[in-house]
């Protein structure tokens, strides 16, 4: 399954905030680059997790993803 999203980054303080979107997911880094990867980490972590509680259908439904056939 491929869930594509926009990645925000920005800098606050030392830090790196990257926010991918519509899903509502954010991780942090030291570097925009640590931000990002780690932040693919959280949405691969966020998806199985809503994958294995049953739920996921139900959460890509409600950030507005709709399915391709």
């Amino acid at each position: 399954m491929t869930v594509e999203n926009t990645v925000h980054i920005w800098q606050e303080g030392e830090q790196y905030v990257a926010h991918a979107m519509p899903l509502d997911v954010m991780s942090c880094g030291s570097t925009a680059q640590a931000a990002r990867d780690d932040l693919t980490e959280a949405v691969r972590l966020f998806l199985l997790t809503a994958r294995e509680m049953g739920t996921l259908e139900e959460v890509l439904e409600e950030c507005g993803y709709q399915r391709a056939c």
